[in-house]
C-alpha cells in the first residue's frame, strides 16, 4: 500500500487524498479477492465432497464441471428477500453481519503474498492478527441475540464458547515461533525460514529446522474449531441448531456471513503458511537471480496460494471425512488436551533456545 500511496502523490494528489485513495484501492482489491475466492472455494468443496461420495456435483452451471454454479448462488442470494424478524433488535441484526466480515478482511491487512505484497508490513503483525481475529465473537454474539430465537442464542453461545476456548492454545502454539525468530513480523519470520538443507531441501522451515511440527498441529486443528469446520461445527450443527446463530438471517446479510467463513479459511491458512511453512519461500525450486523485481514476486504469490490451498483442501477433505465432536467433547479436547500440549511445546521450545545458546553459541 505504501508504493501505491507513493505512486499517487507523484502523479500530484494532496498527501491526504493519496492516503484516502490508496487505502480505498486496497480494500477494493481485497474485498474483490475474496469475493472471487469465495465462489471458488464453495465450488471447490462441493466438488471434493462429490467425488469423496462418489457422485459428480454441480455439471451444468456455465458448463465445464458447472464452474458458475457459485456464481448463480451468489445472484441468487443478491436477489433474495431481506427479511428481518418483527421481535429483532434492528440495528444489532444489521450491524452483525458486517461486523463479522469486516473482522475477517481486516486480518487481510497483515498478510505476506510474496515478497513487498502486503498491504501493511506492521512490526507485530501476529498481535495484530490475534486481537483481531477474536472479534468475531462478538460479532456471532451480536447475530444470536438480535435475532430473538433461541436457537440463534445458542448458536451464538456455543460459537463463542468454541471459539474463546480454542483461540488460547493458537495463541500459545505461535509462541514457540515468536520466540525462535524473536519477532512478531511476518516478513522476518518468513525470512528466518530462508536457506536449504543439501542445496535444495527446506530445512529451514519451522515445521522442520525449527521443531515446531506439533506446534503445526495444534495451530491447524484450533484453526478448525475458529473456523466451525468439521469436526468442530457444532455452532452450525443443522441437524440440532438449524444453522446455528444466523438461523434467521436470509439475502446479502446471510452471504456475508458466507463470504466470511470462507475468508477466514484462507486467513488461516495464511498464517500456518507464513509461521510454520516457509511464506512464499518454494519447497523446492528457488529463482533467487529474479529479486526483487516482479517476476520473484509473482513466484512468491504462486507458491504463498500453492500451501495455502493445499491446507484449505485438507480442511475440506476433513470435513467429508470426521464426524462431528459432541459439545463435552469438543471443550474437553480444547482445555485438556490441545492447551497442556500447547504449553508443553512452549516449555521445550524455551529449553531447546537456552540448550543452543549453552552448547552452540547464540
Amino acid at each position: 500500500m505504501d508504493e501505491l500511496i507513493q505512486m499517487l502523490v507523484g502523479v500530484g494528489l494532496p498527501d491526504l487524498l493519496a492516503q484516502a485513495a490508496g487505502m480505498l484501492a486496497v480494500c477494493a482489491i481485497i474485498i474483490g479477492y475474496i469475493a472471487v475466492a469465495s465462489m471458488f472455494m464453495i465450488w471447490w468443496e462441493r466438488k471434493i465432497s462429490a467425488h469423496i461420495q462418489v457422485r459428480l456435483g454441480p455439471m451444468r452451471v456455465g458448463g465445464w464441471h458447472g464452474w458458475a454454479q457459485s456464481i448463480a448462488d451468489g445472484v441468487k442470494l443478491l436477489l433474495k428477500e431481506d427479511i428481518v424478524p418483527a421481535a429483532a433488535d434492528k440495528l444489532v441484526f444489521a450491524l452483525a453481519p458486517m461486523v463479522v466480515f469486516a473482522t475477517a478482511l481486516a486480518t487481510y491487512v497483515i498478510i505476506p503474498f510474496g515478497p513487498g505484497l502486503w498491504t501493511k508490513n506492521l512490526n507485530i503483525g501476529v498481535l495484530y492478527y490475534i486481537s483481531i481475529s477474536s472479534l468475531t465473537v462478538v460479532g456471532i454474539i451480536m447475530a444470536g441475540w438480535s435475532s430473538n430465537n433461541k436457537y440463534s442464542v445458542l448458536g451464538a453461545m456455543r460459537s463463542a464458547a468454541q471459539a474463546i476456548s480454542y483461540e488460547v492454545p493458537l495463541v500459545v502454539s505461535v509462541l514457540g515461533v515468536i520466540m525462535i525468530v524473536g519477532s512478531l513480523n511476518m516478513e522476518a519470520i518468513v525470512e528466518y525460514q530462508s536457506g536449504r538443507v543439501w542445496g535444495f531441501f527446506p530445512g529451514n522451515w519451522m515445521i522442520f529446522g525449527g521443531i515446531q511440527i506439533f506446534a503445526f498441529i495444534l495451530y491447524f486443528t484450533a484453526a478448525l474449531a475458529e473456523c466451525n469446520r468439521l469436526p468442530f461445527d457444532i455452532p452450525e450443527a443443522e441437524s440440532e441448531l438449524v444453522a446455528g446463530f444466523h438461523v434467521e438471517y436470509s439475502g446479502i446479510r446471510f452471504a456475508m456471513f458466507f463470504l466470511a467463513e470462507y475468508a477466514n479459511m484462507f486467513v488461516v491458512s495464511a498464517i500456518a503458511v507464513t509461521m510454520f511453512l516457509g511464506g512464499w519461500k518454494g519447497p523446492v525450486l528457488t529463482l533467487g537471480f529474479l529479486s526483487p523485481g516482479l517476476a520473484a514476486k509473482l513466484w512468491g504469490l504462486f507458491w504463498f496460494l500453492t500451501k495455502a490451498y493445499f491446507l484449505i483442501f485438507v480442511m475440506m477433505w476433513l470435513r467429508w471425512t470426521l464426524a462431528r465432536l459432541r459439545v463435552d467433547q469438543l471443550m474437553h479436547l480444547g482445555w485438556k488436551v490441545l492447551l497442556p500440549i500447547a504449553f508443553l511445546n512452549l516449555g521445550l521450545t524455551g529449553l531447546f533456545l537456552i540448550l543452543k545458546d549453552v552448547w552452540w553459541g547464540s
